[in-house]
């Protein structure tokens, strides 16, 4: 029976006052009632708008419909089809900008929830499923894949699930890229990325850890060895900074070694091998879904008051509505319209390094207000004058952006870059100007999607079979 309610299934979760102390998964899912219940609200629409919305074209309605019979293991083999990380996308993924966009129920009401969905079903797998894989027969072709990342593992699991001999070169000593570095434990916990990694290795991918492509091995040298052709998925992991006066200040972090040292390489554990500061008062610079995460895992690190500093206004914030509003339970103060100056350090003397800049001793910011609107239609911040204050912290986490490492196209003749590091591709396949090597994710764009990235991983493994193939 439809079920016609207009607002979705509620997501069970820890309680924000719980949540902000420890690591565990917020977001519990759904239960097989829920879920149920959730599918009858899918009216199964005959245009399906909400397959257009996904990068990797689920077949949305099929999935549901199985939910709506009980039949979680057959939803699961419709999901898979398409996406190679299901439990990782039902729980990342921007869905409320995507396929729940174009879901008719949210016209006059909630869309369907379809994310949440998605995350159930691959929860419900790899809960209760046997874990064997089919893998197919070979078919003699062997293709690297350079980076470990959602758009690495979306490829190589396309490919493997051809035939293809695949090899995955991670720089890391664990497979995931972002995955594991980058999202918290809280939002995606690791346990979920390693058996997806598994279920690829399973199809016969084979993993390569502490691999730096450009250092260890360079591009040239895979042609050598065999591989007939290249994905370049290396992502987007070089930090941007403002360039302000005190960044090299001790106590300022990139967000992206805040989150590796705490995600990877687990510095929130009580006596941890990779040091990090924990405690008093944090700024984090930005306004994406990165800065809510190092202020998330700021707070439960033990911050006693943690700040989201962005120079715009809350409505053009560009985090996730879910992620944004998380924070705000949990204790993060937004200072909006605000953007920083400096990072003031002193000087410790006991000290023995005696470092140029000293530790953090706080922040001097200047008011903002929005003005005319820039080249990408979002109204341009401009200085108040003479509104200058000075933020107490002790910690400063900068989180306006990343770059492609240069490391590839330093090392790759005849690799086409832009000003910005970013690999060009000639069209949407991801070929690139060296034959038979391609390129796609944040290695191309610059930081993006889970779900974008895993979209042109999927592109370009359909290139590269075409290509080997012909078919």
């Amino acid at each position: 029976m439809a079920n016609m309610n207009p607002k979705k299934n509620p997501m069970p979760s820890q309680a924000a006052e719980v949540r902000a102390h420890n690591f565990l998964e917020v977001a519990l899912g759904y239960t097989e009632e829920a879920a149920i219940d959730e599918a009858n609200r899918c009216l199964n629409c005959k245009h399906m708008p909400c397959v257009t919305g996904c990068p990797v074209n689920i077949h949305i309605p099929a999935f549901i419909a199985k939910i709506k019979e009980g039949d979680f293991e057959g939803a699961y083999r419709i999901i898979s089809q398409s996406s190679s990380l299901p439990a990782v996308c039902g729980r990342v993924c921007p869905q409320e900008t995507q396929c729940e966009a174009k879901c008719v129920r949210g016209i006059k009401g909630e869309p369907v929830g379809i994310g949440r969905l998605e995350r159930f079903v691959a929860d419900w797998h790899n809960t209760y499923a046997s874990g064997e894989v089919n893998r197919p027969a070979p078919n003699g072709h062997k293709v690297a894949v350079v980076g470990s990342g959602p758009s690495g593992l979306t490829c190589a699991g396309d490919l493997a699930k051809k035939g293809y001999s695949v090899t995955v070169f991670e720089a890391l000593h664990t497979a995931g890229g972002v995955l594991v570095y980058g999202i918290p434990e809280f939002r995606l916990p690791k346990e979920i990325v390693k058996k997806e990694v598994d279920t690829l290795k399973a199809l016969g991918v084979e993993m390569q850890t502490n691999v730096v492509i450009g250092k260890t091995l360079t591009i040239d040298e895979l042609f050598e060895d065999g591989y007939e052709a290249v994905y370049v998925a290396s992502g987007a992991g070089l930090p941007n900074f403002m360039n302000i006066p005190g960044e090299s200040c001790k106590g300022v972090y990139s967000a992206n070694e805040y989150l590796t040292r705490s995600n990877l390489m687990k510095a929130y554990l009580a006596s941890p091998d990779t040091p990090i500061m924990k405690g008093g008062k944090v700024a984090v610079v930005g306004g994406g879904n990165v800065a809510m995460d190092a202020a998330r895992t700021a707070l439960r690190l033990g911050a006693r008051e943690v700040y989201i500093v962005y120079r715009r206004s809350m409505q053009e914030l560009p985090a996730r509505r879910e992620e944004v509003e998380h924070a705000e339970e949990e204790g993060v103060k937004f200072l909006l319209l605000t953007n920083p100056t400096e990072i003031i350090g002193y000087q410790n003397p006991a000290d023995p390094r005696d470092p140029k800049n000293g530790f953090v001793s706080g922040m001097k910011c200047i008011r903002m207000e929005l003005g005319e609107p820039d080249e990408k239609g979002r109204r341009r911040p401009v200085a108040i004058p003479n509104s200058e204050f000075i933020l107490d912290v002790d910690t400063v986490i900068i989180a306006v952006g990343t770059s492609p490492n240069p490391l590839i196209k330093d090392t790759t003749e005849g690799l086409n870059v832009n000003s910005r590091g970013g690999i060009i591709v000639e069209d949407a396949t991801g070929k690139t100007s060296r034959e038979n090597v391609y390129a796609g994710g944040d290695a191309v764009t610059g930081a993006a999607t889970v779900i974008s990235a895993m979209g042109a991983g999927k592109v370009a493994a359909k290139a590269i079979h075409e290509a080997i193939c012909g078919e």
